[in-house]
C-alpha cells in the first residue's frame, strides 16, 4: 500500500483537518503523556510540553473559532507601485480626461475601485499575541470551575480540563473554517516564512546584512539554549536525607514530644522513625536501630563520670561498651518524599546509660556491625532501663 492509500484510509474530517490546527492536537495528546504517563513523566519532556498546553494552546484555538477567516496586516503588503505602473496610469487618465470627461471623475472612479476590501481576520502576529493573552485568561478560569466540583484542583483534572477545551475549540475552528470558501480561510504561511528565511540567510544584499543575519542566527540558538538549559535543568541545591523519631499524642497527630525516658526492662515503646529524602534523585534507605551500653570516661583522669556529668563536661569522651542491634528498615523513597515508620522499642540492657540510635545509611547498604561513624545520618534517644524486680514486679 503506497502513501496516497493509507492516507485516503484515515478518515475524511481528519484527513482535510488544517495543518495548524492538526498540530496543536498532537501538541496536546504529547504533553497529557508527558505529564500523566508514569515514566515520561519524570523527564524533563513534560516541561516545555505542559507550558505550551497551558500558556498558547488554549488560546490559539480560541483565538481560531473566533476568527477563522484569512487576514491582513494593518498596512497592507506593503509594496509600493513602480514607476512604470504610475506613468501607465497617468497616460490612463489623460486618455480619460480628454474622452469622457474631466480628471478628477476618473480619480473618484479609480480610487472607488482600488479601496481594498473590508479585512475580517487578523494577522498572524496578532493571532500569536492574543494567543498567549488569552490563555493566561482561559486556564485560572478553567481552574476556578474545577475548584466548585468534587474532583478539585488537581494535576489529572487540570490536564483533562485544559485539553478538554482546546480539543473543543480546535473542532468549533476546524468547522468554521470548512465553512467558508477555500481562498478566505486562514492559512499559516509555513513556505512563504522558509522562503524568506532562506532569502534573508543566504541571499543578503550586502555583506553586511550576511553578518547581521549569522550574529542574529547565533543570539537566537544562544537564547534559546539557555532559556531550555535554565528550564529543562534547575539547579538542584542541596542534596542531603534526614532521620528523625517521633510520637504519637492523644488526637493521633505525630509530634516531637512525649518521648520516654524509664523503661523496665522487657518493656516496650512505641515510636515513629521518620526519613527525608532530600536528594533529588529516587533513593534506596536502610535504618537500623540499636541499643547502646555507653560510658563516659573524664578526658583528662581516665575515670569514669555519670552521663549528666559526662553531657556537660568538655572533657568527657562517651564510649561504647557493648552494642546490640533491634531490628532494621528498609524503604525507597522519590525526591521530596517523606516515609513514617511506626515501630517497638525493647532495650535488653540496663543502666542509666542506655542509648537508642537510628542509623540511617541512603543507599540501602548498611554494613553487618553498623556504628555511628558509619554514616551521618544518625539521632538518638537516652533511657533509663530497670531491672523488672526493681519495679516491684
Amino acid at each position: 500500500m503506497d502513501v496516497r492509500t493509507l492516507r485516503l484510509m484515515v478518515p475524511r474530517p481528519i484527513r482535510e483537518l488544517p495543518a495548524d490546527l492538526a498540530a496543536v492536537v498532537v501538541l496536546v495528546l504529547a504533553a497529557d503523556v508527558a505529564a500523566l504517563a508514569p515514566l515520561i513523566r519524570e523527564t524533563p519532556l513534560r516541561i516545555p510540553l505542559g507550558l505550551a498546553l497551558v500558556l498558547f494552546l488554549p488560546g490559539y484555538t480560541f483565538v481560531a473559532a473566533l476568527f477563522p477567516e484569512a487576514g491582513e496586516s494593518p498596512t497592507g503588503d506593503g509594496v509600493a507601485p513602480d514607476a512604470d505602473s504610475t506613468a501607465a496610469d497617468t497616460d490612463r487618465d489623460a486618455e480619460n480626461a480628454g474622452s469622457d470627461g474631466t480628471a478628477e471623475e476618473s480619480d473618484a472612479g479609480r480610487s472607488l475601485l482600488s479601496t481594498p476590501p473590508t479585512v475580517r481576520g487578523i494577522d498572524g502576529i496578532e493571532r500569536v499575541a492574543l494567543s498567549f493573552g488569552l490563555s493566561i485568561a482561559i486556564v485560572p478560569l478553567l481552574g476556578l470551575v474545577l475548584n466548585f466540583t468534587p474532583w478539585g484542583i488537581r494535576l489529572v483534572p487540570i490536564v483533562l480540563t485544559v485539553t478538554g477545551f482546546t480539543i473543543g475549540a480546535t473542532v468549533v475552528a476546524a468547522v468554521r473554517r470548512w465553512d467558508l470558501p477555500p481562498e478566505e480561510r486562514f492559512r499559516v504561511p509555513y513556505r512563504q516564512w522558509v522562503d524568506a528565511a532562506a532569502t534573508e540567510l543566504f541571499e543578503p544584499e550586502t555583506r553586511v546584512d550576511t553578518a547581521l543575519n549569522v550574529a542574529l542566527a547565533l543570539s537566537v540558538v544562544l537564547a534559546v539554549g539557555a532559556v531550555g538549559f535554565a528550564i529543562l535543568v534547575p539547579p538542584q541545591g542541596e542534596q542531603f536525607s534526614a532521620i528523625y523519631y517521633l510520637t504519637e499524642d492523644e488526637d493521633g497527630e505525630l509530634v516531637a514530644d512525649g518521648y520516654p525516658s524509664e523503661l523496665v526492662r522487657g518493656e516496650s515503646a512505641t515510636l515513629v522513625v521518620g526519613v527525608d529524602n532530600h536528594e533529588h534523585e529516587r533513593t534506596e534507605y536502610t535504618v537500623v536501630l540499636v541499643e547502646q551500653r555507653v560510658e563516659f570516661v573524664n578526658g583528662s583522669t581516665g575515670e569514669p563520670v555519670t552521663r549528666s556529668t559526662g553531657n556537660s563536661s568538655a572533657n568527657a569522651t562517651a564510649v561504647v561498651a557493648d552494642q546490640r542491634e533491634l531490628n532494621r528498615f528498609q524503604t525507597t523513597l522519590s525526591h521530596n518524599e517523606s516515609w513514617h515508620h511506626e515501630h517497638e522499642v525493647t532495650p535488653t540492657f540496663t543502666g542509666e546509660n542506655v542509648r537508642i540510635v537510628w542509623l540511617l545509611f541512603p543507599g540501602g547498604d548498611a554494613p553487618a556491625e553498623p556504628s555511628m561513624a558509619d554514616t551521618e545520618y544518625a539521632v538518638h534517644l537516652w533511657l533509663d532501663v530497670a531491672e523488672a524486680n526493681e519495679s516491684g514486679e
